[in-house]
């Protein structure tokens, strides 16, 4: 039995409550169980440097957890001076899965920051922040469509990222923090919404797993992804 007592393929309660933000151009609070992460939308008509004279944009996106998004109050980052690995490595697989789904040349020269701040963790802030930053993004992209910024939609699919891993020998989804720090394998599946693959962290924390153990793993993310994106369309009927 689970510690949250959820059927091994069960996720969490998952809500997406879309414009929270009243400054951004797009924004979403969500929430996967006990996980709270607030993505802000925010569009810049700028590019970077490296970018100028290629006639695309750019998408990218920051991460970062409040000091008592956890049971102990951590320090700012920003107190430190610089970020941590852990920080750069979420933030730049929130960047990636993003831009995944956008046609940059389609964008124009502008700018999109997603911006994810944790406000409670309780495992699974990546994957939360993921497919939370996917509806803030929607947002923004429709406000520019709204004002005749873009003459087609640079939004090509849904992206979506779900947590697995094997927990007392059994695979289950959507791993909470109780899970998290006990089990024997965890994984995070950052995948479109029609099924495309792009993104696999797999990590075996004692014994190494095997194929067929990823085949379940697998099995479960597409069930737990496919759910997420029917959320995401739910979220901007």
């Amino acid at each position: 039995m689970r510690p949250s007592k959820r059927a091994a393929d069960e996720l969490r309660p998952v809500t997406l409550e879309r414009g929270v933000s009243k400054h951004a151009e797009g924004s979403c609070l969500v929430k996967f169980g006990d996980t709270h992460v607030l993505c802000t939308a925010s569009l810049e008509e700028r590019i970077p440097p490296w970018l100028r004279g290629q006639q695309r944009g750019w998408v990218t996106a920051e991460y970062g957890m409040l000091p008592r998004s956890t049971g102990d109050r951590m320090r700012r980052e920003a107190s430190t001076g610089k970020q941590s690995g852990r920080t750069q490595e979420i933030q730049r697989l929130i960047g990636r899965s993003l831009r995944a789904v956008v046609d940059l040349e389609a964008l124009g020269e502008v700018q999109i920051t997603v911006d994810c701040d944790v406000i409670q963790a309780d495992g699974g802030t990546r994957t939360a922040a993921i497919t939370g930053a996917w509806v803030a993004l929607r947002d923004c992209i429709e406000w520019m469509r709204a004002r005749d910024m873009v003459k087609k939609n640079p939004l090509k699919d849904h992206i979506a990222a779900i947590s697995c891993g094997i927990h007392e020998g059994t695979a289950v989804l959507d791993l909470d923090y109780a899970e998290d720090s006990t089990a024997e394998t965890d994984a995070n599946f950052v995948m479109t919404g029609s099924g495309g693959i792009v993104e696999i962290q797999g990590t075996a924390e004692g014994a190494p797993f095997s194929e067929e153990e990823f085949a379940k793993l697998m099995g479960l993310a597409k069930t737990g992804i496919g759910r997420l994106v029917e959320l995401q369309k739910l979220s901007i009927l």
